[in-house]
């Protein structure tokens, strides 16, 4: 599919003809690579006797332009993968656990199989999101994570705000919202020994570019990229930025925990002073949202008495008076 793409991106029209002619296939294998194209989820540009070509707001990943906005400090740490399409960013980063280094990253324009937290599906269509994973291993175990979802989501947020969006804030423990709608999402993996080495998969999911149709299958409600700062986005410069940005901000994390990240993480509290549901598994609290510890639990203010909880398989949701 890569191959055709690659030719519908100059942005001008291209006849089922001319698209068999350079990929030196027929007509109707022309056509069945669009369809599939369509199943994927992209919607192509369509015109009767000029042909077919990308829609001028999609720039499709390429690796090359992504490193031109990576420091070559970082860019000399990490190994970059870009793919059309993958069962899952995660997936793709797992089967480098075996190499030590350099931090292994995947992008992908697509998945098959992506997946959020609590096991539910990712929307993943073609070239309508950035599809993110990192491999980044941790030698103080599962204890030194505490509050890494929250550096992340900061870093993400960091990253987005260096190109122009505004309103963003930030849901405990995973979320990034703007204008109350969520415009990102973040997954943690994590294998290895609890007590020493671990490696973690950070998975990042960005809404860029997406149909009223694709919103809606999202299960609260959502927005774009494009939406938020009403123009086409480069996911090349996006991606880039962001693994600069995480990469400096996981070295901090790494020396010094969620401690220097706490109060700017707080700055961007979305539900910082409301009232709040805290629901885990079959038990739900409620009470009032007062910031993150500084190993980056949640303090709920209930009944008059402060109490911190952490992350996990838990969901935060504003208390809806009947």
């Amino acid at each position: 599919m890569q191959d055709i793409l690659t030719l519908l991106q100059d942005g001008q029209f291209h006849s089922g003809e001319e698209l068999g002619d350079a990929l030196g296939i027929s007509r109707a294998a022309v056509w069945k690579r669009l369809k599939q194209l369509e199943k994927q989820g992209l919607t192509l540009d369509a015109v009767a006797g000029k042909g077919y070509r990308l829609p001028r707001d999609i720039i499709l990943l390429n690796g090359d332009l992504i490193n031109t906005y990576i420091e070559e400090s970082i860019r000399s740490r990490i190994g970059l993968t870009t793919l059309h399409s993958a069962s899952s960013t995660n997936d793709t980063v797992l089967t480098q656990l075996a190499n030590p280094e350099p931090v292994q990253i995947c992008v992908a324009e697509h998945q098959t199989a992506g997946r959020g937290r609590r096991g539910r599906a990712w929307i993943s269509p073609l070239g309508a999101s950035i599809y993110f994973s990192m491999l980044w291993r941790f030698e103080s175990g599962m204890s030194g994570l505490d509050g890494l979802s929250l550096v992340v989501g900061l870093a993400v947020l960091k990253t987005l705000e260096n190109i122009g969006a505004n309103g963003l804030s930030l849901k405990w423990p995973n979320d990034l919202l703007c204008s109350g709608k969520k415009l990102a999402g973040i997954l943690l993996e994590i294998n290895g020994d609890p007590n020493g080495e671990c490696q973690v998969v950070i998975g990042i999911g960005i809404n860029v570019r997406l149909t009223q149709d694709q919103l809606s299958e999202i299960s609260q409600p959502a927005i774009d990229l494009c939406s938020v700062l009403g123009m086409a986005v480069d996911k090349n410069r996006v991606v880039g930025e962001l693994i600069g940005q995480l990469v400096s901000f996981l070295d901090i994390f790494q020396e010094r925990g969620f401690v220097p990240f706490r109060e700017e993480w707080q700055r961007y509290d979305a539900y910082a002073g409301q009232e709040v549901r805290l629901i885990t598994g079959l038990r739900e609290i409620t009470g009032i949202a007062a910031g993150v510890s500084e190993n980056g639990a949640l303090i709920l203010n209930h009944d008059g008495e402060k109490r911190a909880y952490a992350g996990g398989e838990v969901s935060l949701r504003p208390y809806e008076h009947s």
